[in-house]
């Protein structure tokens, strides 16, 4: 069969940078999906983006849908005909919509009965026909959350649209979508290359975007671009100012290289400078200011210390770089010269005078102020720090005053710097260093893949923040639903479980939580298991589905296959304790892989059925006296040589060495269910069995359900 490339390109206004990656995606999988739906398969399929532009470029294209098979069921016989065999207006109708004659129908016999069926094939459409419809679906669904118009026209889109191209091969496809006709022109840099630059061929995309539009519409190309030149400017900056052997660098952070690139189409590095006082500020003070406010690299030297210059990406390749140079300069001062003034300003009064101001900020209008919150969080993190090896007056203390810094001017003009504003605040009034460093670490981690806090008071007032949070939301009944989650309640679930386990704190999450929700100003009954669900739910998460918020997390069962079924059969256990998930996480998945498993899972099984559906209640004891059978016998024999150490080892959370005990049961309950009837006549004797399974299911759910596992 023929085949074609088809090339897909909507060219808009600058498109908002943080999403164009997302953009990008979503465009190339609705075109993916639309085209595999419609039964056209195709060779590879590249996506492109930039600025001002969406591209999708789909090779070995076939020109037609291959034949379609049909069968359709229509109505039974006995509506289609009547009694003497002639068609019914049903009957007719159905073969009318089948565009076919009733006579060419077949009758197939089925379970319900027989029915007429359109059976044959269909010539497929050709895919330029189909593509219209195609690109439109994929469209409707990318996600833009809020759509705009242009012009007098009724088109929606992220951005206004200003071309589009669809060419199969170099056929243009005949379309009008977003408000505009299709045809075969892109367009170049705005700057350099504003004119149409017709394409012969959908395959001439991206040579002829570069050669004569001056862009490179490929992103990872472009990010890597951007990143090699920014690191080569620094560099070359060294060897400019005499330091050549200093080896210079930039420092680049993700989330700048992307922004970065979806800002530009030609990237050209220029260096700028900025003056030496501004050094004395903070490290962080700097970074956000050249990187968040500014889109600007900063440079530091080996051993990382910042130095007094900046490198920006420009979008043209100027005729005088001098003056884009200044330009940048000159646009970088005041922002510094604010932060300076801030940061004086900030320091002119100690931190703990803005702690009375805390209640005049409002948390949440049902939670009380900031002030409110604060005073819970110091009650919360000393009761924490107890818990685990930190000092309880350091962590009220940190806890009174880890808000202070929302009120101060620097995390007014800069708020990704709360937190670390109050640790500088802090250690200029002379408090206690592992204070200062708790105001910064309680944030922490802001972000999947973040670094922790390291010290306890750190851990303990974070550990705080996030469930006071989670409890007093909870507790006014507005939890997150669906993808809203206004108060950041999967960030706060996560970090708490990411302190717990990676720092190992084995607490009783269950009564921190209640304890969390009982010095809330709401009350709501069932709150707390509420809570503690919500963070177990986060936990099954960052096992099961590999979301591993961490490439620290280095535990057995987080590196193992850890299915949604072994998770819920531990949690049956009614664990407490993140530490304790972990640890009968990590015994299952060793007990699943020991042979003795399948059978003993399957036996739990059939226990776990015969025990729900016992008709009469199920009582501890178990009456020796009453053994009949010889496997009856050996079962009880067995399980009391061996109850007593499992239960020792579980109670020492030896769990594997739990399980290689029971696992010693195998032969008993085999031979049990090979000649025993527990379901016996006998009231007595029946009662009996049922004892001696429950007290059997019991000891192994002691560890987990093995009931819930598959097979």
């Amino acid at each position: 069969m023929t085949v074609r490339d088809f090339l897909l390109e909507i060219g808009t206004e600058e498109l908002p940078p943080l999403a164009l990656p997302e953009l990008q995606r979503a465009l190339a999988e609705g075109v993916a999906k639309g085209l595999t739906e419609a039964g056209l398969s195709f060779g590879s399929l590249q996506s492109f983006a930039a600025p001002r532009r969406l591209a999708v470029l789909v090779q070995a294209l076939p020109e037609q849908q291959p034949e379609q098979d049909i069968r359709r069921r229509g109505p039974p016989l006995s509506a289609a005909f009547d009694k003497n065999g002639q068609p019914t207006k049903a009957g007719l109708a159905f073969a009318e919509s089948c565009s076919t004659s009733i006579d060419t129908l077949q009758r197939v016999a089925e379970a319900k009965g027989e029915f007429l069926y359109h059976i044959g094939t269909r010539r497929g459409i050709s895919t330029v026909s189909a593509l219209p419809a195609i690109v439109q679906t994929a469209l409707d669904t990318l996600p833009i959350p809020k759509r705009m118009r242009w012009g007098d026209g009724d088109a929606e889109f992220v951005r206004p649209v200003h071309w589009l191209v669809m060419l199969f091969g170099g056929e243009v496809v005949k379309a009008h979508l977003l408000g505009t006709e299709a045809g075969r022109a892109t367009h170049g840099h705005r700057f350099h290359a504003p004119a149409a630059l017709p394409l012969t061929q959908a395959g001439d995309y991206l040579a002829t975007l570069r050669t004569q539009g001056m862009v490179i519409a490929d992103f990872a190309e472009r990010r890597e671009r951007v990143r090699s030149q920014v690191m080569v400017k620094a560099a070359e900056l060294a060897v400019a100012t005499g330091h050549a052997k200093s080896h210079w660098q930039a420092l680049i952070s993700a989330e700048l290289l992307d922004e970065v690139t979806a800002l530009v189409e030609w990237p050209v590095p220029v260096a700028g400078r900025f003056e030496d006082r501004f050094l004395s500020l903070p490290r962080e003070v700097l970074i956000s200011t050249l990187q968040e406010h500014q889109r600007y690299f900063p440079v530091a030297d080996p051993e990382g210390r910042l130095l007094p210059w900046f490198i920006t990406v420009s979008n043209i390749e100027s005729r005088d770089p001098e003056r884009v140079r200044e330009g940048n300069e000159r646009v970088v001062r005041p922002r510094l010269s604010d932060a300076a003034f801030f940061y004086d300003q900030d320091r002119e009064q100690p931190l703990a005078t803005r702690r009375e101001a805390l209640a005049s900020v409002t948390f949440q209008a049902k939670l009380g102020s900031l002030g409110d919150k604060t005073a819970r969080l110091c009650a919360l993190a000393e009761h924490i720090a107890g818990l685990i090896g930190g000092v309880p007056m350091l962590a009220r203390e940190a806890a009174d005053l880890c808000k202070c810094d929302l009120l101060s001017s620097m995390v007014g003009e800069f708020p990704e710097l709360q937190g670390v504003m109050g640790s500088y605040y802090a250690a200029a009034d002379g408090l206690p260093n592992e204070v200062a460093t708790a105001i910064r670490e309680h944030y922490l981690p802001r972000g999947a893949g973040d670094e922790l806090p390291a010290t306890h008071t750190g851990m303990a007032v974070g550990l705080a923040d996030r469930l006071d949070t989670l409890a007093g939301i909870f507790a006014i009944d507005q939890k997150p639903s669906g993808t809203k989650d206004p108060f950041g309640l999967r960030r706060a679930a996560i970090g708490v479980l990411r302190i717990v386990l990676e720092h190992g704190l084995d607490i009783d999450m269950l009564a921190l939580v209640e304890r969390a929700v009982s010095l809330q100003p709401v009350k709501r009954a069932g709150t707390a298991r509420e809570v503690f669900d919500y963070i177990l739910e986060r936990v099954r998460g960052h096992y099961v589905d590999g979301r591993k918020e961490s490439a620290q997390a280095k535990s057995a069962a987080a590196k193992s296959s850890i299915s949604t079924e072994m998770f819920a059969a531990v949690i049956a256990a009614n664990p407490v304790s993140l530490i304790d998930v972990d640890l009968r996480l990590q015994a299952l998945a060793a007990f699943l892989a020991r042979p003795e498993a399948v059978s003993l899972t399957a036996a739990n099984k059939r226990i776990g059925n015969i025990l729900r559906k016992a008709s009469e209640p199920i009582h501890g004891m178990v009456d020796s006296h009453k053994y009949v059978a010889a496997a009856e016998k050996a079962l009880g024999h067995a399980l009391v040589a061996h109850r007593d150490h499992a239960l020792q080892l579980i109670a020492a959370r030896d769990y594997a060495g739990a399980f290689n005990e029971l696992a010693r049961l195998r032969p008993q309950i085999d031979g049990f269910f090979d000649e025993v009837m527990v379901n016996d006549p006998d009231p007595a004797l029946r009662a009996n069995r049922l004892a001696l399974l429950g007290q059997l299911h019991g000891l192994f759910a002691g560890i987990a359900d093995l009931s819930k596992l598959p097979g």
